[in-house]
């Protein structure tokens, strides 16, 4: 028992550490905490190992990741954004997956679920990461970076609702088109259900919070709203993680119900929970990152095998032109199309929690997992510095 505490200790400062250091090297913080399990775990060092403690605390951290994604969900933007955001996402979503979709299960002859899982995870887009980077290059009030972030907010959405689906197939007997049509009504119910009673219990949270004298009652209540949730997403048949993706898009302060007046909605609170919920959401999801370096064994991977370097290299073609051509509808400048095209190529952590639930399922090979992990990692490593180097040259013209 002592030696689990003793690899949290290390699991929670190398991930401090690897983040210190991507963040210098401009680089993003994921891909500092993803390099911290792949050294602490048995591709080198082998000091830790993913036991069930450490994996008990990485689903609590995809729950409050999905929570924080929830929680910064913009459906205004989506209003306002539009047909073009929706344009964006629509083939940004299904481009990526029906090419890997084919490329997977016709030319590379894996099974049906396998490729499905693999078009699923190149369907994400990392709205963290693209804010940051349009944040810095001060960008994410130009138009392209409006239709960006509008697409990134329903292809996160969509995502999710892809990711529930297709973990449910792996927990079932295969894919069913009945069975998926229970799950799509579940999910559905699940939707329109969690929000308002969310609003619900934030409106007798918010009313304790203005009598409580003892602090730290907006983490307490929420947190455990969270797994009350995760809990509640589970017995209607759908991940536990949707539970924290539904609590989070209820409680943002950008989210507001038909007819919702009575609940006295208070932006101010809703930032509150926000800016206190921080910590722990930055204290939990690291977990799960470096467990998912843990989980990746880079020496059982036949590096000489060509089918690792074939996959991966046709994966990360499909990653990219798939998010590249997404923008090709919409009307605007080919600048602007180039732009909005790049900005969506980041996969990130939406990503990585395909890929980790594909490994979990026992769907992905080693061979195919660290693949994945390689296209993940260079999509999301890679974009911001071609995006930086695109709007120094073009930002006049755009």
């Amino acid at each position: 028992m002592h030696d689990y505490f003793l690899k949290l200790f290390l699991i929670l400062l190398s991930a401090r550490l690897f983040t210190e250091l991507s963040v210098r090297l401009k680089m993003p913080p994921v891909i500092g905490e993803l390099l911290a399990g792949v050294l602490l775990g048995p591709s080198l060092l082998g000091w830790v190992e993913p036991v069930e403690g450490v994996r008990l605390l990485s689903e609590i951290g995809i729950i409050m990741l999905l929570f924080e994604v929830g929680l910064e969900t913009d459906v205004k933007r989506l209003v306002k954004t539009g047909l073009k955001s929706f344009a964006v996402a629509f083939i940004g979503l299904n481009l990526p997956f029906v090419l890997a979709l084919w490329m997977a299960y016709g030319l590379f002859k894996l099974p049906l679920l396998t490729a499905l899982f693999i078009g699923g995870t190149l369907t994400a887009t990392s709205i963290g990461i693209t804010l940051r980077v349009l944040v810095d290059l001060g960008r994410q009030d130009s138009v392209e970076g409006q239709i960006v972030l509008g697409a990134a907010v329903l292809d996160d959405v969509l995502g999710v609702i892809l990711l529930a689906l297709l973990y449910q197939f792996s927990q079932g007997a295969g894919i069913d088109l009945i069975y998926a049509g229970r799950i799509l009504l579940s999910m559905l119910g699940f939707f329109v259900l969690a929000p308002f009673a969310a609003k619900l219990l934030s409106f007798v949270i918010h009313r304790l919070y203005r009598r409580s004298e003892a602090p730290g009652l907006i983490p307490t209540t929420i947190v455990a709203l969270m797994m009350l949730f995760a809990w509640l997403a589970h017995e209607m048949g759908a991940p536990q993680l949707l539970g924290g993706f539904a609590a989070g898009l209820a409680l943002s302060r950008r989210f507001y119900l038909p007819f919702g007046a009575f609940l006295a909605t208070d932006p101010d609170f809703a930032h509150e929970i926000e800016a206190q919920m921080k910590p722990i959401i930055r204290l939990f999801t690291p977990i799960f990152f470096v467990t998912v370096g843990l989980t990746l064994n880079l020496r059982e991977v036949d590096w000489s095998s060509p089918f690792v370097w074939l996959f991966s290299s046709g994966m990360l073609l499909v990653a990219v032109a798939g998010k590249v051509l997404s923008p090709v509808f919409i009307k605007g400048s080919w600048l602007q199309r180039w732009a909005i095209g790049l900005a969506m190529v980041p996969r990130g952590e939406v990503g990585l929690i395909f890929a980790e639930l594909g490994r979990q399922s026992r769907i992905f090979t080693n061979e195919i997992y660290a693949g994945m992990i390689l296209v993940i990692a260079l999509t999301t490593l890679v974009t911001p510095f071609v995006l930086k180097g695109f709007y120094s040259k073009y930002q006049g013209r755009l």
